[in-house]
């Protein structure tokens, strides 16, 4: 037994999770191939939904299945609380990214590997692997004596799609269903295994299509290259526009240069854990550190272009190129307003007259927390005891969970913690993500912890 699994919130509690009931679980929730919004995977879905449902009553709670606007159940598991403890809800997600080919795998996708020490599966980590943690965590909790607070558990069915259509409109129009005083993730994790980590802060952003036009039509490039504009040419003046010579973004009337407050991201860290190649710099100067520009930093990412493919190429002028940009926004800023001003940004630097449409979607604001608050306190030095751990790591990350604003909007007097067993090895949404099952204990552990000593 662990040192970690020793811990104890008070003298007769002892953690033990596990390893064989967690793997059952998680091998389970990992065979059911649940992306939402797949027509010819609806009933994979479903399953994944329906076993989420029998577990948590095995637990002991009361569940009930709300439909979302979006056409993805979302599971509310509840037990009241006893003596006036305030009420704590937990979340995660069953359903998962696409796992494309399986053929790219080393393994199935849908069957919990074990190789080297972790496990593999399409959402052994994100977010099949938190679900497997909580329901862990819960087990230990009714092990040691069980807990007076309040219990809801949350599990939607749709977080993969980036949006917030379902549970977000849900908690809108039901706010009694999900009100608690203390709201814990997990749907985030550790900087490196074996760390404890807090999550603090989350991205922003929107979605940028920009449609540039030159030409009624393609042009022999041999008769008018050269004079002719080029649209592709354009789009890439205007993406070019968006960065500065050290490749990190700028865009016109918005603040791009702000500092990270917290714990550094070591560079030679980010390198391995971005899969930067040898010899590729990282963007910035030696005076940026990589958190200042993916966690305190606006930033653009051109993930789309089209114009002619290689394949159909030939002697011709461009009339036409279209780019998706994702914008990210760090918290302190506005994600509507730094939309507006990068739609302005690009249309004044749309070289040549040329014809430009700018669409903007997608548009979620930043989210931030308190670490100081009762309750993220609480969780992190539960974390450093559950790891054995001195430290705590206190990270932003550049992505976004547009569920936490609503949820912050909703509930203002509500404490939010972000958590988790993912860490940078797991390369969640990738071929082959895994996760190390210490990680699945260890957070099990600190969960128990927090759900036996908040409120005391």
């Amino acid at each position: 037994m662990t040192d970690a699994q020793n811990s104890t919130s008070n003298s007769t509690a002892t953690y033990a999770p596990q390893r064989d009931r967690i793997f059952a679980d998680l091998s389970k929730l990992v065979s059911f191939n649940s992306p939402h919004s797949t027509p010819a995977l609806k009933d994979e879905h479903e399953a994944a939904c329906v076993w989420t449902v029998e577990a948590l009553k095995d637990l002991g709670f009361e569940v009930t299945r709300y439909p979302t606007v979006d056409d993805a159940d979302t599971i509310v598991a509840t037990k009241p609380a006893k003596n006036g403890m305030p009420t704590v809800l937990l979340y995660s997600h069953y359903d998962v990214v696409p796992a494309n080919d399986p053929e790219a795998w080393t393994n199935n996708p849908f069957e919990l590997t074990e190789r080297d020490g972790r496990w593999y599966g399409r959402g052994a980590a994100d977010c099949k692997g938190n679900l497997a943690m909580h329901l862990e965590a819960l087990r230990l909790v009714e092990e040691n004596g069980g807990t007076d607070l309040g219990l809801k558990v949350v599990v939607e069915g749709s977080e993969e799609l980036g949006g917030d259509d379902g549970l977000g409109k849900l908690i809108v129009d039901k706010p009694e269903v999900f009100e608690a005083d203390a709201i814990l993730i997990a749907d985030s994790g550790n900087v490196a295994v074996g760390v404890p980590t807090l999550t603090t802060s989350l991205r922003g952003g929107a979605q940028i299509n920009v449609t540039v036009e030159t030409l009624k039509g393609a042009i022999h490039s041999g008769g008018f290259g050269g004079a002719a504009p080029d649209a592709a040419h354009a789009l890439m003046v205007i993406a070019t526009s968006l960065f500065d010579e050290h490749g990190r973004t700028t865009i016109d009337g918005v603040d791009t240069t702000a500092k990270w407050d917290g714990d550094p991201y070591d560079p030679e860290t980010f390198r391995g854990d971005a899969t930067v190649l040898d010899g590729v710099e990282l963007l910035g100067t030696a005076d940026d550190n990589p958190a200042d520009l993916v966690w305190a930093r606006p930033a653009v990412t051109m993930i789309g272009f089209t114009s002619t493919p290689v394949a159909e190429a030939m002697n011709a002028v461009n009339p036409r190129a279209e780019a998706q940009f994702n914008l990210r926004v760090p918290a302190g800023q506005d994600s509507a307003k730094v939309a507006e001003k990068m739609v302005e940004h690009i249309k004044a630097h749309t070289p040549w007259g040329a014809k430009v449409d700018v669409q903007v979607s997608g548009v979620n604001q930043p989210f931030s927390t308190d670490v100081e608050a009762e309750a993220v306190a609480k969780l992190g030095q539960c974390l450093k005891d559950a790891y054995g751990a001195d430290e705590l790591a206190v990270v932003g990350t550049g992505g976004s969970i547009p569920l936490t604003i609503t949820l912050q909007e909703q509930f203002p007097n509500a404490e939010i913690a972000l958590y988790g067993v993912e860490e940078p090895l797991c390369g969640i949404h990738g071929v082959d993500e895994s996760v190390d099952p210490t990680e699945i204990e260890h957070v099990a552990i600190a969960e128990a912890m927090f759900l036996q000593q908040y409120g005391k």
